[in-house]
């Protein structure tokens, strides 16, 4: 098998020949899915989430026919975890799998770090998300779906465990790498599963294009397609011409340049956990990073435009989220997700807190925004109730799907919503958990066992920490999340003998 390719684009048009022949008129009104998943995108990277400096005009169009979720939320503050969560319904903790692949510790500098100074050691993890588990790309598979994976993988470090052998019929550009590379945004990719294009060609119009291929030979049958770019993922390269824009409108916006962290007002001090001069984020004003932002857009145009000129808009659902929060404190840090404290890698809602937009046709609440908690693991059963599919519950035993929700109705109740993320973070975060229920939100730290108590809609920034003005509460949430702990086997960290004797 060559390598290069999945799939020849022979065999595509042969898939769509077939497709033709084989459909049927029940198949006909099936519902194609399209789900658009970012890659570090902060909570206020979009315009139709209050960006002022970014521009995202597909997307807020997307919006204004959909509905946008404000209180909706990724499973883990960093990519791999989340990622799994979707494709299986289940919490990462539940997976065993709770850090990016192949996650901080294997870093030898960043261990010897950890083992000289930091009172717990994170704990080991899955690196690679079983093939035991039976992915929403295998139900929707076993529906009549053409099924196909578009973008960044990091769901394992083994080949055996990629997209194709998890439910998905074509793998473009999917394999063990978790950003695209020092130079990856522009062609050669140096990607086993996408062959490089012309050189200076970027890889999020080349996506876009493979996306939009895919249409065309998935259009006689019912699709769901699973493009997750890599944008917007460090290293920070975009576009000349779009950053050339960008600049020109900070300028004009009166933004400060980002050189230095020790004279800007743009840089606020952190608390630390090991570095005492960690620093977040709190202006949007880099013009790389809003280039990356824009070409990501653009492509989201492109990809609706080939499906209005196919026909195919109106029986599309679109799903459009991020994997974790905005990178705001480290990596050159490129975003704010303010008013949200932190950013990715912290279970601070900086880090957790996500767009998402839902877009489907004859929607009852299109245009309007819906303040109900959800996370990633959702999705799954979401997509199949919404494309009449058979429901899995032994599968995405942590999802709860939001149908309801999009169409005016009350949905099954939920008690709490839960993370688990025993390591240390590259952007500075510490071993933690975390539980909300209602207005409430609880932080757990493994490295000391402090808590942290905020009343979200009163504290959004998560300022001022309730623990001693409401013990009940804290001791309710605390006693919830240890209790949710060990119901999905969670994966403790344990005391650093070196620290601690």
């Amino acid at each position: 098998m060559n390598r290069k390719i999945f799939i020849s684009e022979l065999a595509l048009l042969s898939i769509g020949i077939a497709s033709a022949h084989a459909q049927s008129a029940t198949e006909a009104v099936k519902p194609n899915v399209l789900f658009i998943l970012a890659d570090d995108l902060g909570w206020m990277d979009l315009g139709c989430y209050g960006s002022s400096f970014y521009e995202t005009p597909n997307i807020d169009q997307l919006s204004k026919e959909g509905v946008r979720f404000t209180n909706a939320y990724a499973a883990c503050p960093v990519s791999s975890p989340t990622r799994a969560s979707f494709q299986t319904g289940k919490y990462p903790a539940r997976l065993h799998l709770t850090d990016y692949i192949p996650g901080g510790y294997s870093v030898p500098s960043r261990k010897e770090i950890i083992d000289a100074t930091c009172p717990v050691l994170p704990v080991d993890f899955v690196q690679n998300m079983p093939l035991s588990e039976f992915t929403i790309a295998e139900a929707l598979r076993l529906e009549g779906y053409r099924t196909a994976h578009v973008g960044k993988w990091n769901c394992s470090v083994d080949s055996l465990t990629y997209p194709q052998y998890q439910g998905y019929d074509i793998n473009i550009a999917g394999c063990n790498k978790g950003g695209p590379g020092k130079d990856g945004y522009f062609s050669p990719y140096h990607n086993p599963y996408l062959t490089d294009g012309p050189k200076g060609e970027y890889l999020t119009d080349r996506l876009g294009d493979e996306c939009i291929k895919i249409l065309r030979n998935f259009k006689d049958k019912p699709f769901f397609i699973n493009l997750p770019f890599y944008q917007v993922h460090t290293p920070l390269l975009a576009k000349p011409e779009k950053v050339k824009y960008f600049e020109e409108k900070a300028r004009k916006m009166g933004l400060l340049s980002l050189e230095t962290f020790d004279t800007n007002p743009e840089w606020k001090r952190k608390q630390p956990y090991q570095d005492s001069t960690r620093m977040e984020r709190i202006l949007q004003s880099n013009a790389i990073y809003a280039a990356m932002i824009a070409s990501m857009d653009e492509n989201v145009g492109r990809i609706i435009d080939e499906l209005k000129r196919l026909g195919l808009y109106e029986n599309t659902i679109i799903i459009f989220t991020s994997d974790n929060g905005g990178l705001a404190t480290s990596e050159g840090s490129p975003t704010s997700n303010r008013p949200l404290r932190g950013g990715k890698g912290f279970t601070y809602e900086g880090g957790i807190r996500e767009p998402l937009i839902v877009r489907m046709s004859d929607m009852k609440g299109a245009g309007s925004s819906c303040d109900s908690i959800v996370t990633s693991t959702d999705y799954y059963p979401t997509i199949l109730e919404m494309t009449g599919s058979k429901l899995r519950p032994e599968q995405h035993l942590d999802g709860i799907s939001l149908l309801p929700l999009l169409e005016g109705k009350q949905r099954v109740h939920r008690d709490a919503v839960y993370w688990h993320y025993p390591h240390y973070s590259n952007q500075g975060g510490r071993p933690s958990g975390a539980v909300r229920m209602g207005n409430y939100k609880l932080i757990q730290f493994y490295d000391t066992g402090e808590i942290e108590l905020y009343d979200l809609p009163a504290d959004l920034s998560e300022q001022n920490n309730l623990k001693m003005e409401k013990p009940e509460i804290a001791q309710k949430l605390l006693q919830m999340l240890d209790d949710w702990r060990k119901s999905v086997d969670a994966d403790m960290p344990v005391k650093n003998a070196r620290v601690n004797d």
